[in-house]
């Protein structure tokens, strides 16, 4: 991998339900340090690109490359799945999810949550691991949390809790879908200025969101997926100033009122 070969490259996807047609050829690039935000209406196949780039879907039809490698397929169409299980597991550990709902096992503590995926997936040192989840849930400013168990954390802090276990994986880049949508306006705000923190850092992140002023404040480059194509993407500053479809102007319509 060079320096101008991207995290996460996506040619011509394609992905159906049955007869229902998610994901109608599209294509995404995530250069090493950048923010992508996806944004669109519910059923748009924001979400399923995000699985399909994170191998948790499979498509029938396209690329997925990581890091300039490409995603070994087995099968076609329907039944095309990975085919070497090995790159997958490498690519998904290098790509970590964090999800609407937070997904933390609730009989482990907070420190323990973060702790577990290194130490039982990669086999790494647990004394390292235990330094670097505390750095994490430091960092998302949750530090003092280390031994609770989630269900004493608001849902703000349970999503900072999610992110810390994302980082503390030390993954390739940062997948997250919806992260902010469970939350009430003011817990939002919270999960909100860690992304943007991260974004700071040069993290390199796929961002699937419903909110537009996140997208706009921390993204490199905006997509507009509609029913399942890209109907629109560019630079933030371009995209939402100057939408050049009717689509995006009655989508960001909508959005803001």
């Amino acid at each position: 991998m060079t320096d101008a070969t991207p995290v996460i490259e996506i040619r011509d996807l394609h992905k159906s339900y049955g007869a229902l047609e998610v994901l109608k050829g599209v294509d995404i690039t995530a250069p090493a340090g950048h923010v992508v935000s996806l944004i669109g209406s519910s059923g748009s196949g924001k979400s399923t690109l995000l699985r399909c780039a994170n191998l948790l879907e499979d498509s029938q039809q396209g690329e997925v490359l990581f890091c300039g490698e490409p995603v070994i397929w087995k099968g076609n169409g329907p039944g095309r799945h990975p085919g070497d299980h090995a790159q997958m597991i490498r690519i998904r550990t290098n790509l970590s999810m964090v999800f609407q709902q937070f997904n933390l096992w609730a009989h482990m503590t907070i420190l323990q949550n973060v702790m577990e995926a290194p130490v039982t997936v990669l086999k790494r040192d647990r004394a390292e691991v235990e330094a670097s989840a505390r750095k994490y849930l430091a960092k998302v400013g949750i530090g003092d949390k280390c031994d609770v168990y989630p269900a004493q954390l608001s849902g703000g802090q349970q999503q900072r809790a999610a992110i810390a276990r994302a980082l503390c994986m030390e993954p390739k880049a940062l997948l997250f879908d919806e992260p902010t949508s469970a939350l009430d306006p003011e817990l939002e705000q919270e999960v909100v200025k860690v992304i943007k923190d991260l974004a700071i850092e040069g993290r390199t992140m796929i961002i699937v969101t419903h909110d537009m002023r996140l997208a706009a404040d921390v993204s490199d480059h905006v997509v507009f997926l509609h029913e399942g194509k890209i109907a629109e993407q560019g630079p933030p500053d371009t995209l939402f100033s100057n939408p050049k479809t009717d689509r995006l102007r009655g989508f960001l319509s909508a959005t803001v009122s």
